[in-house]
């Protein structure tokens, strides 16, 4: 009987090709089977071996064509035959990509798991528009929440321990709910002007910016109709944003002209 393959949860990184790590890189052109979310660009997924099968899984908000049960098990009846996987997630699979919930249903079906961390939208977004998530005097540290809830349940965040004057909140998948998020937040002490810096598809060829204040962000977002994934950055250190109106260049392609070196 053929053993078992192994699932490796790879981080596809923001979205732009040179953020993959070398392991990423070097699993995905090695990949049988390649099982990839909608976040991750054609110019990733496209760098598989011809003959790597190929299968979308891709989510948004209010549209889940393959619920994440089924996700699980294609994952484990896959392994099971034998082959290798590559499931490959944006950002990075250990925050708000769900790959600790596949690992656990993988390994409880005594099926190898390997984690391949990935640039997440919030150090994308950082290297991007320069503003960093932490900085002296301005904030002592960073967190990261969600903005969405499953079956778009209500969110129950702790607002009065996020509004931290001296802490960056980074809101991802935030587009649906900031009006309820900065009120909450607003509610809760912090400044109606704190900066915050909404970014939509943060790092790729179709990033879009938005400068604004706690006050203001549902408004002037909804206004520049930003495609999603949208993430906000809300803090002091926004006051660092450079060249806040600049859209990142061309970076398709670029990736292509290195892959062979991964052959040597």
């Amino acid at each position: 009987m053929r053993p078992f393959g192994k699932v490796s949860l790879v981080g596809a990184g923001p979205g732009d090709p040179e953020f993959l790590t070398l392991r990423a890189l070097r699993l995905i052109l090695d990949a049988e089977v390649i099982v990839h979310d909608r976040l991750v660009p054609s110019e990733i997924v496209n760098l598989a071996k011809k003959g790597t099968r190929l299968i979308s899984v891709g989510k948004r908000a209010g549209f889940h064509p393959v619920p994440q049960s089924e996700i699980n098990d294609m994952l484990v009846d896959i392994a099971m035959t034998g082959q290798d996987v590559v499931r490959l997630k944006g950002g990075d699979p250990f925050i708000f990509g769900r790959g600790s919930e596949e690992a656990a249903e993988l390994r409880a079906h005594g099926i190898r798991v390997e984690i391949v961390p990935g640039i997440t939208a919030a150090q994308g977004t950082a290297a991007s528009t320069g503003v960093p998530l932490t900085h002296r005097g301005l904030a002592t540290g960073v967190r990261y929440v969600t903005g969405h809830r499953k079956a778009d349940e209500p969110l129950d965040l702790d607002w009065a321990s996020l509004a931290d004057l001296d802490t960056t909140l980074v809101v991802y998948m935030g587009g649906a709910n900031i009006a309820e998020i900065s009120r909450n937040l607003i509610g809760e002490g912090l400044p109606a002007d704190l900066p915050v810096l909404a970014v939509s598809r943060a790092t790729t060829p179709g990033e879009q910016r938005c400068l604004t204040n706690l006050s203001r962000v549902a408004t002037d977002v909804e206004a520049r109709v930003f495609p999603s994934p949208v993430l906000f950055v809300i803090g002091r250190v926004v006051e660092l944003a450079t060249d806040v109106g600049a859209v990142m260049p061309e970076a398709v392609g670029r990736v292509n002209d290195k892959v062979k070196v991964l052959h040597v």
